[in-house]
């Protein structure tokens, strides 16, 4: 059986720079992975069969169905696969889940079936799924340009720790649709933000608090008005710049010590909320 990791990933920062002819948006971005992952296990079958252990999960609705079929098309492969998804990350909460997994089909397909097929390869059949998925075969740190295809990996920032809070709000589908479309022009920037950031990590220094930047917390807070709430709640109990997670609804926090970073955990499961405490970057197999 292989088994290979499905990360969690943190957008560092998010800018929105113009809104494309193609109906997507330009966007740069630093994206890390962190320490919360979903595990995938690959076994040879006759045919496609894929289960999860998570309720409320179709895996016809899902990037890993359409993962391995685009795989099966592109190498022109008749081969089976038994995939099980164990899910840890929670769904549609802005840290990637559905993306990753797909990623991890197709690192975990291409090595299961022999396929050998590059990196390269991988990456654009991954720009076929969805936006997020091409970071997710690079993993680790990198920078997003173009509409998410676009990927240079940086190298790994110095160890810290990310306390993850996910509201307990309804989920909505189209959710990432509907904050894209609320932004304006005046949220629009010039990618500078994330210039800098990359640097500091090309530098090898350590990401500051004050670098971090997503430009959904624009229109997010007001548009889901509990989010407010929450981010109110975890610096109330000592959390300082709290970020919107992607398009949400999970926020984080970026904590340089390890004590700190446990103190702010154990208050925020006393207040009984969903509460993850995770290292970055996330380790990383790299099957395929």
């Amino acid at each position: 059986m292989l088994t290979v990791l499905a990360p969690a990933k943190i957008n560092l920062t998010l800018e929105v720079l113009a809104k494309r002819e193609d109906g997507f948006h330009e966007i740069r971005s630093v994206i890390q992975t962190a320490g919360l992952c979903d595990r995938l296990r690959f076994e040879s079958a006759e045919n496609l069969e894929i289960k999860c252990d998570m309720p409320g999960w179709v895996a016809e609705e899902s990037l890993v169905s359409r993962a391995a079929r685009r795989l099966q098309q592109a190498a022109g492969c008749s081969e089976g696969a038994r995939i099980e998804v164990e899910k840890r990350l929670p769904l549609m909460s802005g840290l990637g889940g559905d993306s990753s997994d797909a990623a991890a089909t197709l690192r975990g397909l291409n090595r299961l079936w022999g396929l050998g097929l590059p990196l390269e390869k991988l990456v654009e059949l991954a720009s076929g799924l969805g936006s997020d998925v091409p970071f997710f075969v690079y993993g680790g740190t990198a920078l997003i340009e173009g509409r998410g295809e676009k990927v240079t990996p940086l190298p790994p920032p110095p160890t810290a720790w990310i306390m993850l809070v996910v509201p307990a709000v309804p989920r909505l589908p189209g959710k990432t649709a509907q904050l894209y479309a609320s932004l304006s022009a005046s949220h629009f920037t010039d990618g500078r933000i994330t210039g800098r950031l990359a640097a500091e990590i090309r530098a090898g220094r350590q990401i500051e608090p004050s670098l971090l930047f997503n430009t959904f917390e624009n229109v997010a807070f007001a548009r889901f008005s509990e989010l407010g709430t929450y981010r109110e709640h975890m610096v109330k109990v000592g959390a300082a710049d709290v970020h919107l997670a992607g398009s949400g609804p999970t926020l984080f926090t970026l904590v340089h010590e390890k004590s700190r970073a446990e103190e702010l955990y154990l208050r925020l499961r006393q207040q009984r909320l969903e509460v993850y405490l995770v290292e970055t970057p996330a380790p990383m197999d790299r099957a395929g």
